[in-house]
């Protein structure tokens, strides 16, 4: 279900050596796929709890920017498709690593947290028209991404974005359980076909080795608006293999089908820093955003949570702004 795959722009490899696998994840198997609709808007909630407090209980609800504190919420936009980052459990609610930390630092600024869904190559003209207030969807801080750059044509496409880095992950290749084909790594997908979310960090590694492969073995890359729908391909035999961020990957294999469809192959390589992103020049809410995540790392509260999804591997020790390569 942007690298969400960790989803960030993918230099050339020649020459270059891939990242080491950043270290297993136990990826929580009780919680189910499910589907989304694109019109989705849910506020995000911690343990059942609203992420809004009022404005005098909120320890830092002064550092938000006054119309967003009057407004009493800032809306995410967000691909609710990738579980167990961001997905519909089985009584329709938006839940996942994102929702629930989104809700813990809603409790330090006083306000909700509300999920718009809608495509991941969508959510940041999202932000610049302002359609949303943040885009938080396993989105990988990049230099791309920050300066406005198309990663492929190395041209200017907008102004950026600013990003408060939470969590690392890297990207996983998996295929159909029992039918690996001696596929161990990018190279080996030459002559392959493999699907993956559309403007994803997946999506780029494999046009890139696309561009490796020798003649007569020709990478066939079939992009999809999610990632739900690029696993039902390879679950009905239309491909070889799949990539996907690893923590997502990983839950793959472990629910669908009771573990039965799919087996993660090779290792994670590009680990790399998820950011929630938001506008150039809305410096007041990215500080405030930070001062948020600051808060629930000191507190505990970020611990509990990447523990409760079994990702601790990919926790992060401060809120960083734009540390993305």
């Amino acid at each position: 279900m942007t690298a969400r795959s960790t989803r960030r722009s993918f230099a050339a490899k020649s020459g270059q050596s891939r990242l080491a696998a950043i270290g297993a994840i136990a990826v929580a198997g009780s919680l189910l796929l499910s589907g989304c609709g694109d019109q989705t808007k849910e506020k995000a909630e911690d343990s059942g709890d609203s992420g809004r407090e009022s404005a005098a209980a909120a320890p830092l609800a002064d550092k938000l920017p006054k119309a967003v504190r009057d407004k009493g919420e800032i809306k995410v936009g967000s691909d609710i498709a990738y579980a167990p980052v961001e997905f519909k459990d089985d009584s329709g609610k938006t839940v996942g690593i994102d929702p629930d930390i989104a809700a813990a630092i809603g409790k330090q600024l006083g306000v909700d947290f509300v999920f718009e869904n809608g495509t991941f190559d969508t959510l940041i003209t999202g932000l610049r028209s302002k359609r949303y207030d943040l885009a938080m969807s396993a989105m990988t801080d990049t230099k791309d991404r920050q300066n406005g750059v198309d990663g492929d044509t190395g041209k200017k496409v907008g102004e950026g974005v600013d990003f408060v880095d939470y969590f690392n992950a890297g990207v996983s290749i998996y295929t159909p359980k029992g039918k690996t084909q001696n596929i161990k790594g990018w190279d080996d997908l030459c002559g392959k076909k493999i699907v993956v979310q559309r403007g994803t960090v997946s999506h780029d590694l494999a046009k890139a080795q696309a561009k490796e492969c020798p003649s007569g073995k020709k990478l066939a890359i079939e992009p999809y608006d999610n990632d739900q729908q690029a696993q039902t391909r390879l679950r009905s035999g239309g491909a070889d293999a799949g990539s996907s961020d690893f923590p997502v990957a990983a839950y793959a294999v472990k629910t669908s089908g009771g573990g039965k469809d799919f087996e993660l192959v090779g290792d994670q390589v590009e680990a790399a820093p998820y950011g929630i992103a938001v506008a150039k020049g809305n410096d007041e809410l990215r500080d405030a955003v930070q001062a948020g995540l600051d808060a629930i790392i000191k507190n505990g509260e970020y611990d509990k949570i990447i523990a409760k999804w079994g990702v601790e591997a990919g926790a992060v020790k401060e809120a960083v702004v734009n540390g993305g390569k």
